[in-house]
Parts: C-alpha cells; sequence; structure tokens
C-alpha cells in the first residue's frame, strides 16, 4: 500500500508531539504513548503494512518539521523515534494477537476434522479456508519419531517446506497431532503421501510413518486418519520393521483381531501346548515368526535366529511334535501363521 493511501487518523496528534517536543525538548508521556500504540493496533487490525505506516510518518515528520528558529534536529528526531517506536509496538502486538486468534482457529479446525465434530457442512466451509475440498476423497498419512512434535517446531517446518518446494499448493495440510505429524493430502495424489513419508522418515531420524486409505468426505478424513493410527500400533505390536506402512496392505489384521475371542481361542488351542516345552513358548514362538517372516525359508530363518540350520530345523520338529501341526505342511502352515499373528496381536504368551 502506497504512503499516500494510509488515513491520517492513524497520523493524530503526531504533528503536535513534533512541535510540543521541538519547544520544550521532553519526552513523550505515558498517555502519548499508549496512544501511539493504541493508533498502531487500529491500523494492524485495519490491514495497512508497517512500510507504509513507517514511511507515512516519515513523510509526516518532514511535513510537520517546526519551523521555529533554533529547533534541536536531535530534539525532534528522538520524539520521532519513540513515537514510531511505540506505534510499532502496538503494531506488533495486534500481529500478535492475530496470529495466535489464527493459531487457535486452525487447531480447533483440526481437531474437528480428525476426530469428526462439528457439522459437516460448516466443517467443508472452514476446510476450504486451509485448501482441503472435501467433497473429494482424501487420505492421511501419520508420522511417529522419538519425539513429541508441535506446529512450530524445526522437523514439521522442516516437512513442511520440503512438500511445499516439490508439490507447491496442491491442497495439502500439513499439522501436528498427539506429538506425530499428519498431512492429508487429495486421495488421488498418492506421490504426496509417499513423498511426506520420505521427508518424515529422514526428519525425525528414523520415525515410522503409516498411510490410510483415501477416503470421500469429511468423515473419510477421520476414517483415514484412523486407519493410519491402528497402523501404527498394529506395527508395534506385530513388531514389523519396515519404517513406511500402508493400511491397504494390512487389512488382514484388523479382520483377524475383529473377534477376539475367537482368536484367543486359536492361540491357546493351536499354540497353547508349546508352553510345555523346556524355557517355555517364547523361543519356539520366535521360530514359528521367523520362519514366517523368512517365506518358510529355514536356512534364512535361521540366520536372522543366530542359529545353526540343524538347530532350527529340530526347532521346528518340536513345534511338530507339542502341536501336532506341522510347518512345512501347507494346510497346517495356514493354521499356525493365523495362529502366530493372533498371538503378536494378543502379546501372548506374555
Amino acid at each position: 500500500m502506497a504512503e499516500r493511501d494510509v488515513p491520517e487518523e492513524y497520523l493524530e496528534g503526531y504533528a503536535r508531539i513534533l512541535a510540543d517536543a521541538s519547544a520544550t525538548g521532553r519526552r513523550l508521556t505515558r498517555d502519548e504513548l499508549d496512544s501511539r500504540r493504541a493508533l498502531g493496533e487500529q491500523a494492524a487490525e485495519a490491514g495497512f503494512g508497517l512500510r507504509a505506516l513507517v514511511g507515512a510518518h516519515l513523510a509526516a515528520t518532514r511535513t510537520h518539521w517546526p519551523a521555529r528558529k533554533g529547533a534541536c534536529a536531535d530534539t525532534i528526531m528522538a520524539a520521532a523515534a519513540q513515537a514510531l517506536d511505540a506505534f510499532a509496538e502496538g503494531y506488533e502486538r495486534a500481529q500478535r494477537h492475530a496470529v495466535r486468534q489464527e493459531e487457535a482457529a486452525r487447531r480447533e479446525f483440526i481437531d474437528d476434522l480428525l476426530y469428526g465434530r462439528s457439522d459437516l457442512g460448516r466443517l467443508a466451509q472452514r476446510a476450504e479456508r486451509y485448501g482441503l475440498r472435501l467433497s473429494t476423497a482424501h487420505a492421511v498419512a501419520v508420522a511417529r519419531g522419538e519425539a513429541a512434535y508441535d506446529e512450530g517446531d524445526v522437523v514439521p517446518q522442516d516437512v513442511e517446506r520440503a512438500l511445499i518446494a516439490r508439490f507447491g499448493d496442491r491442497s495439502i495440510l500439513l499439522t501436528t497431532k498427539d506429538g506425530r505429524l499428519v498431512c492429508i493430502a487429495p486421495g488421488d495424489q498418492d506421490e504426496v503421501l509417499a513423498f511426506f513419508a520420505k521427508q518424515a522418515y529422514a526428519a525425525t531420524n528414523g520415525g515410522r510413518v503409516a498411510i490410510g486409505r483415501p477416503q470421500p468426505g469429511a468423515a473419510g478424513v477421520v476414517q483415514s486418519y484412523e486407519e493410519a493410527l491402528n497402523t501404527l500400533d498394529l506395527a508395534d505390536r506385530l513388531e514389523l520393521d519396515e519404517p513406511v506402512l500402508r493400511a491397504a496392505d494390512l487389512l488382514v489384521y484388523p479382520v483377524l483381531a475383529r473377534d477376539r475371542q475367537a482368536m484367543t481361542d486359536l492361540v491357546a488351542s493351536v499354540l497353547g501346548p508349546l508352553q510345555r516345552a523346556r524355557g517355555g513358548a517364547e523361543p519356539l514362538l520366535e521360530t514359528l515368526t521367523a520362519y514366517f517372516d523368512a517365506g518358510c525359508v529355514a536356512t534364512v530363518a535361521a540366520r536372522r535366529l543366530s542359529l545353526s540350520v540343524r538347530a532350527f530345523t529340530y526347532r521346528l520338529e518340536r513345534i511338530h511334535k507339542l502341536t501336532g501341526a506341522d510347518p512345512s505342511d501347507p494346510v497346517h502352515r495356514y493354521t499356525l501363521q493365523t495362529a502366530v499373528i493372533g498371538a503378536r496381536l494378543l502379546g501372548w504368551p506374555t
């Protein structure tokens, strides 16, 4: 905004202050400083730029420079600087207040969006302010590191800068929730979430990222977010090593865990006999886990457990003898593997 566009009302009393300072050599009174701060706040709230306001004050200083003979330039400039400093203080105070209000509104919107609160129509209107069109499908990715993050922290800011530099304005919302990084992107732009996962993994020093499936509407954002959170929880319980996990790839696990009583019965029936082994069930359960994770290749599984192939094969034979199920038999293998997954989901036997 040009200097001439700044209304005179934001310079009210300034000429008098310069004249009095020139005549008496005094500093500004408390009331005068307060009036400058109030005008600064009003100018900020009205949307005027600080550069234009400073320019207007400098122009007014030249215009109203006292013509009285013997006027001290140092005194006049000191009064001008004092007035402008108070004006800028009020301006900055109003800006900080506006930023706090904006942050509070943004946080309230994010909470409502991720928890499915608020009227859907109003939520959709608020979403447009942050670049989201909830009439289309969206997917949510959640990244978790060793530390908890807030929006003002270095890690989320670095990730956001990388996203903006790569994709620009693509209706992406990056935020934090409960110490985790959260990225919401249109459901047809999987490359955005994949890039977010890569950046978040690096920024969090090897944290884990989960990506929910694209879902339509405002309720779909909630569903995709919950899928991502559940995927992180599953990864912990199943001790998965992958740094980036997709809910779409792990759908079988929620299905298996849905009927907890049936899963408990399966684990107790199939794997319960392992508890009679010397050393308990855990070493043999670890053996089965490694065997299935290695694609049922004994040599690979033995290497992962730092065992000889003979020792590993002996453990498989022991499992067969105790449970009556042969891990090398396709039919028995399916039952054992399902039971092992259930044991990991349930935290059995601990």
